[in-house]
């Protein structure tokens, strides 16, 4: 389609466009009132405080022959009145005029148009994210000594048109109304919070958010304020979606911030206790939630009050532990205590037996020394055991300190009585450790003392006769007294989450290793065609379930697209060139890494050519299914990780062959960009090496023969799975909302809040 040629417009018709005539100045134009504009001190100009509806009439012009990135205070040094950029009489004013002329020269009427035609928009709703594409053109800002609004226009921009537009409507006879823009260089009003506040709850949402919100003062045209506060919250792992906060009242933005500022003050001193979570609402608001309970202003009093009796009730429970631990302890230690002296005694003889059996006399002094003490036969054991501990219902308990029940408790008294209950959760988890250690040694001194009285056993055995003993003594069976057997605890192995962010490199390098060395290039060449837009058509076939109209239709858009793409060929025309489809001399970059190798081409894998027929194209989708259940069949994934798949209202098909993606946050943005459908399935399923699967990396989307292909999973983070060889398990099933536009890059756009419904299984 050829390109359009632009008009070049006339200064005479730009005039006109504007209804300026040169020679004729209007008085309203004429006029200037000086602004005594003071220039405030440490103040960002790029971000914008506040937006205001402000009368188009009330706005004076002044230009400036500066930039618009150049410090306000040397633009508005050397600015002058509009009227002296129109003035071609005055001989000073000749350079400032010429200037204009110049501006206008740049005009261009469409450009204006756009603006007004923003404006219009702008005028019947304001944006969901309040800032808009041209704000940044208007230059207004606002004298707070002469409460005046004023346009400052740097004269060495390349767009004019929120200055051309704002004159052209000043020009106008008739009542122009308002416009929407942000105001520069103010701060906040402080009508709703202090200054320090909207700091406050800056910090206070990153912490709940892990995201930085932009806080706005908006104006309606009746001059109403109303807080906007926009952000992105994580909603599901690392999945954001945009809110927006509307205050509307004094009242509402203070009962927004005592809310905000009580769960801040919970969760930074309490973390171990208190953790809140950010969920979208029906209207794109943001909602607090904590353990499944939204938390709200109303509702937080008697949430408190709940969880300060739960922390009494768990205060007097962990006191009756430590109590019943106590006991244990004491008891553990007394029979500990018992058995090392009953183990040094054993210990004792057997030294004495090893000392005396060094000389005659010395084994005839041990034979009678202990055949005396002891009678004949085996020597008992005996077995200590833990005194019975009478244990207290903690209810009874409970009536018999008569703990006082508050109905109301402030964040302080909650602090405390939480900051007390871990010092005495501390105090038991310490009990339980000395406890276990004590059981070790129980357990182990028990050995010893086991071990030791067979030996001493075995001695008493040989005392029939003195010759006995002696050959016995003489014999080195058991030269020590053996440790005491180790205890076997089960503790669960720690192991390492995967964060695709940082893992996914490392990952990748392993399974393009891996695929490279277990893969055929007619597998891997399969692998490809199922990371296309063939995966439908190959799912039917692989399922028995395709029809010669399936064929005939995919068969059609892929010529199509083969000749939109211009690689369609003649059947009977011979290629030299074979597959090549480009100089294999041709360096190309995959993630700033040169290769020479060429790209896969679904269409010289296929075989399409204009003559292809229905029954050739099904039999080529055939044998790509083949070799890819061939390829699940040998590579397994390195390492666990978990993969994620987004389907519109449909469940898992474990017939199917399934592409899921290791970035849940592409996965998402994918199927709410290519769906408008308000329900969404989100499947997560937690792989362990060894699963099946192949991950789309590099040797998948590129032929490697001149092996200069750069290792790693650059392209692409899918990943293709075999469900059917998966023993799934769900292990959670929840539920999130997620606010997109019906838009994206239109910022007049309907909001439109998704439902996620989340399947999480372990395999």
């Amino acid at each position: 389609m050829p390109k359009r040629m632009e008009r070049t417009e006339s200064m005479e018709e730009k005039l006109e466009y504007l209804g300026l005539n040169l020679s004729k100045i209007p008085a309203s134009i004429k006029k200037f009132e000086a602004l005594e504009f003071r220039v405030p001190k440490f103040y960002d100009e790029k971000q914008y405080r506040q937006y205001r509806y402000i009368p188009i009439k009330d706005i004076q012009i002044m230009l400036s022959p500066t930039n618009r990135l150049d410090e306000i205070e040397q633009k508005y040094r050397q600015a002058s009145p509009l009227i002296d950029y129109l003035d071609n009489k005055k001989e000073e004013n000749i350079l400032k005029h010429t200037t204009f002329l110049n501006m206008l020269k740049q005009m261009k009427i469409e450009d204006i148009e756009k603006v007004e035609k923003e404006q219009v928009n702008l005028n019947k709703k304001i944006p969901f994210k309040v800032k808009f594409e041209g704000n940044y053109l208007w230059q207004i800002y606002y004298s707070e000594n002469t409460d005046r609004y004023f346009m400052l226009v740097p004269t060495e921009e390349a767009d004019y048109s929120a200055f051309f537009y704002l004159l052209k409507k000043q020009l106008e006879k008739k009542k122009v109304g308002k416009i929407f823009v942000p105001i520069r260089n103010v701060g906040y009003s402080r009508e709703f919070f202090k200054k320090s506040q909207f700091e406050d709850i800056e910090n206070y949402l990153w912490l709940f958010t892990k995201n930085w919100p932009l806080i706005y003062e908006v104006y309606d045209k009746s001059d109403n304020l109303t807080i906007q506060i926009i952000g992105e919250t994580e909603i599901y792992g690392k999945i954001k979606s945009p809110y927006k906060i509307e205050l509307k009242s004094k009242e509402e933005a203070n009962q927004f911030y005592k809310l905000i500022k009580a769960m801040f003050i919970l969760q930074t001193e309490l973390p171990h206790y208190f953790s809140f979570k950010t969920h979208i609402g029906n209207a794109g608001e943001i909602k607090f939630f904590i353990e499944n309970r939204q938390i709200d202003y109303e509702g937080i009093t008697s949430w408190m009050s709940e969880e300060y009796k739960v922390g009494e009730n768990r205060s007097l429970e962990v006191r009756e532990l430590i109590r019943i631990n106590l006991k244990k302890l004491e008891n553990l230690k007394e029979i500990v205590a018992q058995q090392e002296v009953e183990y040094l005694s054993k210990e004792k003889q057997i030294t004495t037996f090893l000392e005396c059996k060094k000389t005659f006399f010395g084994k005839f002094k041990y034979y009678f020394k202990y055949s005396k003490k002891k009678n004949k036969g085996e020597i008992k054991n005996k077995v200590q055991q833990e005194k019975p501990i009478k244990v207290e219902n903690v209810e009874s308990k409970r009536k018999r300190t008569r703990v006082k029940v508050k109905e109301n408790c402030t964040i302080e008294e909650l602090i405390d009585l939480y900051k007390e209950f871990e010092k005495i959760e501390n105090t038991l988890k310490n009990i339980i450790l000395d406890l276990n250690s004590f059981k070790l040694k129980r357990k182990n001194m028990a050995k010893k003392i086991e071990n030791a009285t067979l030996f001493i056993q075995e001695i008493d055995s040989h005392k029939k006769s003195i010759f006995e003993f002696w050959k016995y003594s003489n014999k080195d069976e058991i030269a020590n007294l053996p440790e005491g057997e180790e205890e076997i605890t089960f503790v669960k192995k720690i192991t390492k989450v995967f964060d695709y962010e940082e893992d996914l490199e490392k990952f990748g390098r392993m399974m393009d290793r891996v695929q490279r060395k277990e893969l055929s290039k007619a597998e891997t060449d399969s692998v490809y065609i199922a990371s296309t837009n063939l995966i439908d058509i190959l799912n039917k076939v692989k399922n028995n379930e395709v029809t010669p109209k399936d064929i005939a239709a995919s068969l059609n858009d892929l010529k199509k697209e083969a000749i939109e793409e211009k690689t369609l060929t003649e059947k009977d025309e011979f290629d030299i060139f074979g597959s090549i489809v480009q100089d294999m001399s041709k360096v190309s970059k995959i993630n700033n890494k040169k290769h020479r190798e060429l790209a896969k081409d679904k269409f010289s894998i296929l075989d399409i050519t204009k003559t292809t027929k229905q029954i050739g194209y099904k039999l080529a989708l055939e044998n790509v299914v083949d070799n890819v259940k061939k390829a699940l069949e040998r590579v397994v994934v390195t390492e666990d990780l978990p993969v994620y798949k987004a389907m519109t209202d449909k469940l898992l098909d474990d017939k199917e062959i399934n592409v899921f993606n290791i970035n849940p946050e592409a996965e998402m943005e994918n199927i709410i960009k290519a769906d408008k459908s308000n329900k969404i399935n989100f499947y997560k399923i937690n792989l362990k090496r060894g699963d099946n699967g192949i991950s789309f990396t590099n040797c998948i989307f590129y032929d490697n023969q001149n092996k200069t292909l750069p290792v790693g999973q650059d392209l692409s983070t899918r990943i293709l799975v075999d469900v059917a060889k998966l023993d799934m398990k769900l292990k959670e099933k929840t539920s999130f909302k997620i606010l997109n536009f019906e838009k994206e890059k239109d910022e007049f756009s309907p909001i439109m809040i998704k439902t996620i419904r989340v399947f999480e299984y372990d395999v």
